[in-house]
């Protein structure tokens, strides 16, 4: 008997740019009480290591006290120094060895793989905890290149047992299909803090969404 996979979750990312981290940090502490979120990634982008380290100190303990992983986007030294629970790797940043190098071996570790299962499979080999996918939709939150069809997490969810995440121009109306699809994770960043109705709806529109989904299977 196939065991049955968890719920798909919401993966949360910071917007690349925080004006007011005490106005942000207030913010995400009401995201955060409004439903599940299984992660926060710190992506701030340009920022300097001073900017990140402020950051980093501020936002972590609100997510980590809530039963949060704080990941850190791109940098494995900066995460390991400062205590983040992972970091979240490029294809042009670190490779997974030298990220677990510097974190440890209980650290999580994920990677970008863009559209191609190909660079998922190496990323799993290497001893990631996660790939991710992406971007599916339009975002503004990023330059991106590449376009995968959902299909990649169906083939993916059905032929690997490393979860995947889904990324990029994620909003509370199509992170549905991701789940559905196959995503483990929907990770979603101006589809929440941008939301018309603010963060909290759309953490709970998300979550609700997605149990939804879990209630089907």
């Amino acid at each position: 008997m196939t065991p049955t996979r968890p719920p798909c979750r919401l993966y949360l990312i910071t917007p690349p740019v925080v004006e007011d981290l005490d106005a942000f940090a207030a913010a995400l502490e009401a995201a955060l009480d409004a439903g599940d979120v299984a992660a926060l990634q710190i992506r701030l982008k340009p920022a300097t290591d001073d900017q990140i380290e402020a950051a980093v100190r501020r936002l972590a303990p609100i997510a980590q006290l809530r039963g949060v992983a704080v990941i850190l986007n791109d940098r494995p030294d900066l995460a390991a120094r400062l205590g983040c629970d992972g970091v979240h790797v490029g294809q042009g940043d670190a490779p997974v060895a030298e990220a677990r190098r510097l974190m440890g071996r209980d650290a999580m570790i994920g990677v970008t793989c863009h559209d191609s299962r190909h660079l998922a499979m190496e990323a799993a080999e290497a001893g990631a905890d996660y790939v991710a996918f992406g971007a599916f939709f339009p975002t503004a939150t990023k330059d991106t290149v590449h376009r995968p069809d959902p299909e990649i997490l169906t083939i993916w969810q059905e032929t690997m047992e490393v979860p995947c995440v889904a990324i990029g121009g994620v909003t509370v109306d199509n992170a549905g299909d991701l789940a559905r699809a196959g995503a483990d994770f929907v990770a979603v960043s101006a589809g929440v803090w941008r939301h018309p109705d603010g963060p909290v709806t759309a953490v709970r529109v998300i979550n609700l969404t997605l149990g939804a989904i879990a209630g089907d299977r």
